[in-house]
């Protein structure tokens, strides 16, 4: 955005708000042409505020900014999908915040790109008219991963370069893939991967998502695509993420 704009048109997610003063929020915004913002509401918390109903997270909403001292003030709000499930089913709810928390944590302000922009839009439609919230959220990370520069290697082993074959293998976190036995059974960060695993996240690297839905996994595949990618994706942020302990506090057994 050019540096001497005093006012700007965005649409964006609502990723998260904060409380400010009496009856501000600070909100993190997802746009589409800008990136990641940092915007004022100011009045919004108070009963009679008209943009409060649009600038809840999960929000897609199109934005009217002015700029302001530190940050830009949002001035108009209006929703373009309000994602209505999502609010309505606490499961939904916590995969929902989990996507949008990885596109928070793996971002930076004012970064612009487009694709991370498209697919957290798609990944919310997706998990709203979903039964099952898994294949969009594993779906999203892989993408995203792509996106922001940590696509994992599931092809070849990363130590030795070797084609990683139909068997049980490694995944290491610091070399960001697949290790072959001979390789992963010493390495520092690594996590065992079972054939099946290797497998379907293969399938989700390299198809469609209309492609990925094909795919039967066994709850017993899933918890372990579920540990690992978590595994992966703690070690890039080198943090733990809230969400995830929150799907498992909610999530019915076995889910």
């Amino acid at each position: 955005m050019a540096a001497g704009e005093r006012t700007l048109k965005a649409e964006g997610v609502i990723l998260r708000h904060q409380d400010y003063g009496e009856a501000d929020r600070i909100l993190t915004v997802y746009t589409r042409d800008q990136g990641k913002l940092r915007l004022l509401a100011k009045g919004v918390r108070r009963l009679r505020s008209r943009k409060a109903g649009h600038l809840e997270p999960f929000t897609r909403a199109r934005l009217l900014l002015a700029r302001g001292k530190e940050m830009w003030l949002v001035t108009q709000a209006d929703t373009v999908e309000a994602f209505l499930p999502l609010r309505e089913d606490l499961v939904k709810t916590g995969y929902a915040a989990y996507a949008l928390e990885l596109v928070d944590r793996f971002t930076y302000d004012e970064g612009a790109n487009r694709e991370i922009y498209t697919l957290l839009v798609s990944t919310l439609e997706r998990i709203s008219t979903s039964e099952d919230g898994f294949l969009p959220v594993r779906y999203h990370e892989i993408r995203l991963l792509d996106l922001v520069g940590f696509r994992p290697e599931l092809f070849q082993c990363v130590r030795c370069g070797r084609q990683i074959l139909a068997e049980d293998q490694y995944f290491s976190a610091e070399l960001g893939g697949a290790l072959c036995p001979r390789c992963g059974y010493d390495q520092a960060a690594t996590y065992p991967i079972s054939m099946p695993a290797l497998k379907y996240f293969r399938h989700l690297q390299r198809s469609t998502y209309a492609e990925a839905l094909r795919a039967q996994i066994t709850p017993a595949i899933r918890a372990e695509m579920e540990r690992l990618i978590y595994f992966y994706i703690t070690y890039i942020l080198e943090r733990g993420l809230n969400a995830p302990e929150f799907l498992k506090q909610i999530r019915p057994s076995g889910s």
